[in-house]
């Protein structure tokens, strides 16, 4: 599993412009199962996206498709962790190794 943390380089009115191209990338990787969760930080200097994929490379493919990374107005911060505690309801994400 994977938290993969967006830090903002540029403006929030250039962040804005891109909103709608971002969710379509956003959406394609929900749709595949491999997001579970994301959102903006608060205050609004990035974001937050949890996913679970097999490898740092699917997910660094994955970051590459996102119109932030082509665009160049964020920064990635990639962390991968094996859950080992969890509630009940989340357990259906969590792959056995």
């Amino acid at each position: 599993m994977f938290i993969i943390s967006l830090i903002y380089k540029s403006s929030i009115e250039d962040i804005e412009r891109l909103i709608p191209q971002h969710n379509i990338f956003l959406n394609k990787h929900y749709e595949s199962g491999l997001f579970i969760a994301s959102g903006r930080k608060e205050p609004r200097t990035g974001g937050i996206i949890i996913a679970n994929a097999s490898s740092r490379n699917e997910i660094e493919k994955i970051i590459s498709e996102d119109p932030f990374y082509i665009y160049e107005i964020a920064d990635y911060d990639v962390t991968e962790f094996i859950p080992s505690k969890y509630n009940e309801n989340f357990k259906t994400f969590i792959k056995d190794s």
